[in-house]
């Protein structure tokens, strides 16, 4: 369940961009106008704001946008304009390049999505930037995590409910071999079945492990791998049980210890806003007796504060 609040009866794109052009008239612009708007306009309602825009001004809004913003508002806004799959493609494009690389913002990506997200996604990162999205994989990741990464980018997955219970039994008994039977982690194995087998399929092996073996893949994971292909392995796995459990606890780590992680905070509000946030929100209450929206609001402050609390909704 989505938590952006959408007016009734949405005001037209028309007279978004000129209420926005007039926010951005005179010296500094109005932010609390350009939250007031943008903030409230779901994927298809921003697009038709940037269309009306550039034909009425003959002007990117983006630009503008770019221009008249500051600091963390104008990346947590930048970021929320574009629809998922151009976002989704524009966040792997700034953490793969070469001067800002954030691996933990890439396998989060790649490994939360479904195969036909990320299909889609490899061809905008194709046409965007000239490059393919494996080729900028191989250059910046290595190792086991590499091999994951490009497995789920290259490798289409079933995505529906039916789970072969045979299979997954099967599933379970190689994870095991591969594993906690023996001397050393056969990685290939783990490689394989993460990055080819659906979510529904992937939860059944977890209880077959359970049922067979007594342990959960969870502990599996943490025991025989480590760093960035853990990560990975952990987040395939635990957004195929409860993405918004998994996201919770991202949101949590990031407002932890010394300063926020700011770009980790940004990056999940805006990207689950419209698909799960509601979820994420009863999660994170749940699981560290403090709403959402109370932690964001004492690790932010101003109109990046005012623009992030937007997206989440009303406290509950």
């Amino acid at each position: 369940m989505a938590t952006l609040t959408v007016l009734p009866s949405a005001v037209s794109p028309r007279e978004d961009a000129i209420q926005l052009y007039k926010a951005f008239k005179g010296f500094g612009s109005d932010d609390a106008a350009v939250i007031g708007i943008l903030a409230h306009r779901d994927a298809t309602q921003r697009a038709y704001i940037q269309q009306e825009y550039k034909t009425m001004y003959s002007e990117d809004i983006l630009k503008r946008l770019s221009s008249e913003l500051s600091g963390k508002l104008e990346t947590a806004v930048l970021l929320w304009m574009p629809d998922p799959a151009q976002r989704d493609a524009k966040i792997l494009i700034d953490a793969l390049s070469p001067n800002f690389i954030d691996l933990e913002a890439v396998t989060e990506v790649i490994c939360s999505r479904t195969s036909l997200q990320l299909q889609t996604l490899k061809q905008i990162y194709h046409s965007t930037c000239g490059t393919y999205l494996e080729h900028d994989i191989e250059l910046q990741a290595s190792g086991d995590h590499q091999k994951i990464l490009l497995a789920c980018v290259n490798k289409p997955r079933y995505e529906g409910p039916k789970v072969d219970r045979e299979m997954a039994a099967k599933d379970a008994k190689a994870l095991y071999k591969a594993g906690e039977k023996k001397l050393g982690t056969d990685e290939k194995v783990f490689v394989k079945i993460f990055s080819e087998r659906s979510n529904a399929h992937l939860i059944a092996i977890n209880t077959c492990y359970r049922d067979m073996y007594g342990g959960s893949l969870k502990k599996v994971i943490k025991k025989e791998t480590s760093g960035l292909f853990e990560r990975a392995l952990l987040t395939i796995l635990q957004c195929a049980e409860n993405p918004a459990k998994y996201f919770a606890k991202v949101l949590y780590k990031s407002m932890q210890g010394l300063g926020t992680n700011d770009t980790t905070l940004i990056r999940v509000i805006v990207t689950r806003t419209e698909i799960d946030m509601q979820y994420i929100k009863a999660e994170y209450h749940k699981k560290y007796n403090k709403s959402l929206n109370d932690a964001v609001h004492s690790e932010t402050s101003g109109h990046y504060r005012t623009f992030l609390l937007s997206l989440l909704g009303p406290n509950h």
